[in-house]
C-alpha cells in the first residue's frame, strides 16, 4: 500500500513538473523573452543602413553581450517585417502610412516611432554637366517627363536620363510627395515611365558619375566627389541652397527630412537601451561621421 501510494505521489510529481516547464517554455515562447534579452533584429530603409550599422558595431563594442543584426531592403520593406513580428526596430527614411498602421493594430500593436537622424536629399548631376542650379518645380517636370533634354533648362542638347530608387524605397516615396508632386495631397503625378529604377543609394551614384546625361537624387549621407551637388531653390527668385549639414540645421535647404526607427509598441528592455544610446552625444558623432545631420542639432 505504501508502495503504491508513493508511485502516485511520483507520478503526480512528474505531471506537475511537466506542465511547470511547459508553461515556462510557453510563456518564453509567447514573450520572446530569452531573444529579447540578447538580440535585437533590425531591418529596412537603405539611406540608414550603413549609419544603422556603425551604430550596430559600436554597441556591440561597448555591449559584447547584445547582438545586433541589420539589413536593408527598404522601408516597406521594414515596415512589413515589424507588422509581420519578424524584426524588433524598423529603419524608415519616411513617415508611416495610414494602412500599415492600420495593419499594425489589427496585429494588436500600435508602432512607436523614433527620430534618430536628419537627412538631405541632394539632386545630382554629372560632373561634366553645366547644370549648377534648378528650381524645385524644374526639378519635378524633369521627373514627370515633361522636360527631357537639358538645353531646356540651360543646358547642353543632350537627352535627360531619370535615375530613381524603387518604389519600396522611402527616399522614393519621400522624394515622390514632396519634389516630384510639390508637397500637393491632390497632385497624383507619378514618375515617368522611362526613369531608371535602381536597387540600392550607391548604384545611383555610381550610375550618375558614369553618365554625363543623368540626373539622380540621394541622401546626403551617400553622395561623393564622383558627382555634382545641384543647388535647390523652393520657387524662381529665392535663393539657391546646396545640401549641407548647415543648411539642413538652419532650415534653408527645401528638401530635408527626418530619418526613423519604429518599434513594436513602446521600446522596452534591450531595445530600449539601444535607442537611448542612439539618441546619446556619442552615437549621433557617428550620423556627423557618415554625413548625415545629427538629431542633437536640433
Amino acid at each position: 500500500m505504501e508502495g503504491k501510494a508513493l508511485g502516485i505521489l511520483i507520478c503526480v510529481g512528474l505531471i506537475c513538473l511537466s506542465a511547470c516547464q511547459q508553461a515556462d517554455t510557453d510563456t518564453s515562447s509567447a514573450t520572446g523573452i530569452e531573444a529579447s534579452e540578447t538580440y535585437i533584429e533590425n531591418k529596412g530603409s537603405d539611406t540608414l543602413v550603413n549609419l544603422a550599422l556603425a551604430w550596430a558595431e559600436e554597441y556591440q563594442i561597448q555591449q559584447p553581450d547584445i547582438q545586433i543584426s541589420v539589413t536593408g531592403g527598404g522601408s516597406g520593406t521594414g515596415f512589413a517585417a515589424l507588422i509581420n513580428g519578424t524584426i524588433d526596430i524598423a529603419n524608415a527614411s519616411r513617415d508611416i502610412k495610414q494602412e500599415e498602421i492600420d495593419s499594425a493594430l489589427a496585429d494588436g500593436f500600435e508602432p512607436v516611432e523614433y527620430i534618430v537622424a536628419n537627412d538631405a536629399i541632394a539632386v545630382i548631376v554629372n560632373p561634366e554637366n553645366p547644370i549648377d542650379q534648378l528650381t524645385l518645380d524644374q526639378v519635378s517636370r524633369v521627373f514627370k517627363g515633361e522636360v527631357t533634354n537639358w538645353q531646356e533648362l540651360g543646358g547642353e542638347d543632350r537627352p535627360i536620363v531619370k535615375l530613381s530608387r524603387e518604389t519600396n524605397s522611402g527616399t522614393h516615396v519621400y522624394f515622390l510627395e514632396t519634389v516630384v508632386r510639390l508637397g500637393s495631397d491632390e497632385d497624383k503625378s507619378i514618375f515617368s515611365a522611362d526613369t531608371l529604377l535602381l536597387p540600392s543609394s550607391e548604384g545611383i551614384i555610381a550610375e550618375v558619375s558614369d553618365n554625363p546625361n543623368a540626373i539622380g537624387y540621394d541622401g546626403l549621407g551617400y553622395v561623393t566627389e564622383e558627382v555634382k551637388m545641384v543647388a535647390l531653390a523652393t520657387a524662381q527668385g529665392d535663393d539657391y541652397i546646396l545640401p549641407s549639414v548647415a543648411s539642413v540645421i538652419n532650415g534653408t535647404y527645401p528638401i530635408a527630412r527626418h530619418l526613423f526607427m519604429y518599434t513594436r509598441g513602446e521600446a522596452q528592455g534591450i531595445q530600449k537601451d539601444y535607442l537611448d544610446w542612439i539618441l546619446s552625444e556619442s552615437a549621433q558623432e557617428i550620423v556627423t561621421e557618415l554625413g548625415f545631420v545629427p538629431v542633437l542639432s536640433e
